[in-house]
């Protein structure tokens, strides 16, 4: 019997769907651990592990000595309220899977299924990581690495489910496909006043002003054009009423890179620009600034693999090349041994899947997951396979 005709995808979209509708958000998935370690254990020839705090590894040895190789995927949801239509919504009030972890988690649980009663035609093992807390730093990933989990393992595979792209597309490409991440919350400390006497204050609000622009500049002026960075300010919080200069503001930003020197350089420059303006202003302030994720690196070498797996699943004419300036802490993995993270199309806006992973109406069409069952299935078969 060909492996394709033992993969079950109705217990794929099942497993999807408890797991949709009992969403857990970072460092909280007890029961989605839980959850998949129980149904992992139904399995044959597996041996499971706990090493981190709600994280579940299972291992599946062939039946001959060979490589090691990781496939991954992320468990924990999103603080969202869900507006999506599908049948199956969130039943925990402000918490939805809007990014596609529960896709992840249940595709990988497919692949476990079916490889796992294929032990006999294996060449190496397979570890096969369901992570938690993907979308908070430090991650879920690191913690793991840090377990030694990865110590063994000489390729590593993730997949990340995207809508707006057609069903049997796969993406991906050599080099950064992520950007790393960096978050800073400044606080500006000036000295209140009432409005009608502003030359009494050192206006915490016009400081913040000059630094928001400011920082807007740095890429445009200290950024090579043929470079990656990002810089966004996602909150500029001050004040409580119309006619009062407040004490103090603070400002909340992200920054994307691409690359260790431009990510160097962005820090750099940040720090000294609010040193100098806020200073310039008598003020004076507080930065913590926090290094996140850094960017994912596939390597060429598991790429073709992936490459491979693709011709064979969806064909040359499926296959697209993917950049994107977001970030993931697959890259914790990709940092100590050679990794492939790829996309998987999600279905279209024609098709109802309209709007990108973290909206709360998020949705995907639900015939991308034997897709990436088959995905994960002929990589490990491709690999190990005797």
């Amino acid at each position: 019997m060909n492996w394709r005709e033992q993969l079950s995808i109705e217990e794929v979209i099942a497993w999807r769907r408890h797991m949709h509708q009992h969403p857990e958000l970072s460092f909280e998935e007890v029961e989605t651990a839980n959850y998949i370690y129980n149904v992992l254990s139904t399995f044959p020839n597996l041996e499971l592990s706990r090493p981190t705090t709600n994280s579940v590894i299972a291992t599946l040895k062939g039946s001959a000595p060979g490589k090691t190789i990781a496939l991954r995927g992320d468990i924990d949801a999103l603080p969202i309220m869900e507006e999506s239509d599908v049948k199956f919504p969130s039943l925990n009030p402000g918490v939805m899977h809007a990014c596609g972890h529960d896709t992840h988690a249940a595709m990988l649980l497919g692949a476990a299924k079916v490889l796992s009663g294929m032990k006999e035609q294996l060449k190496g093992t397979i570890k096969f990581i369901f992570q938690p807390a993907e979308e908070v730093p430090p991650g879920g990933a690191k913690a793991i690495v840090e377990a030694g989990v990865l110590d063994d393992v000489e390729y590593v595979f993730g997949i990340h489910i995207f809508p707006k792209l057609e069903v049997g597309y796969i993406g991906t490409n050599v080099g950064a496909i992520t950007a790393g991440q960096d978050i800073f919350e400044l606080k500006i400390q000036g000295k209140g006043s009432h409005g009608s006497t502003p030359e009494l204050s050192i206006d915490p609000i016009t400081i913040g002003c000059e630094v928001v622009s400011n920082l807007n500049n740095i890429v445009s002026r200290h950024v090579g054009a043929l470079d990656n960075a990002v810089l966004s300010i996602g909150q500029f919080t001050a004040g409580e009423v119309f006619n009062v200069i407040p004490d103090s503001a603070t400002i909340k930003g992200t920054v994307r890179t691409t690359n260790p020197e431009t990510r160097k350089l962005m820090k750099k420059r940040i720090h000294e620009v609010i040193d100098h303006l806020v200073h310039a202003y008598n003020g004076t302030y507080e930065l913590n600034y926090m290094d996140g994720y850094s960017a994912v690196i596939n390597n060429e070498e598991v790429i073709e693999i992936v490459r491979g797996a693709a011709k064979t699943i969806v064909g040359d004419k499926q296959f697209v090349n993917p950049k994107m300036m977001g970030s993931e802490d697959f890259s914790a993995y990709s940092d100590v041994c050679k990794g492939a993270f790829y996309v998987l199309g999600g279905g279209t806006e024609e098709e109802g899947c309209g709007y990108m992973n973290h909206h709360p109406k998020f949705k995907i069409n639900e015939d991308a997951l034997a897709i990436g069952v088959q995905m994960h299935t002929q990589i490990a078969l491709d690999v190990l396979g005797k």
